[in-house]
């Protein structure tokens, strides 16, 4: 009976210069822990999409603010997945 986190910060992920010029767009998947406190840690890349927008997507990511997981009314941590969506407007 854990209840999931909600996300209740969420900026958005900076285009690498870079990948822009070479059009690169898709999806950046993520694993992190979302501490009892509702913070991101240990974000890495699941699967990657372009090492440049992989940084970008992790950068963001770790700007996130979460409502925590509960379990049992307390707050706790969890892991989780994240995917990133990236673009081209």
């Amino acid at each position: 009976g854990v209840t999931p986190p909600r996300v209740i910060y969420e900026p958005d992920p900076k285009y690498a210069d870079a990948a822009r010029q070479a059009q690169s767009q898709g999806t950046v998947y993520l694993s992190l822990v979302v501490t009892a406190a509702g913070l991101p840690e240990y974000v890495h890349v699941v699967k990657s999409l372009d090492s440049r927008l992989d940084q970008k997507a992790v950068e963001a990511v770790k700007q996130w603010k979460f409502e925590p997981a509960m379990k049992n009314g307390k707050p706790v941590a969890i892991v989780i997945a994240i995917e990133v969506n990236f673009k081209l407007d």
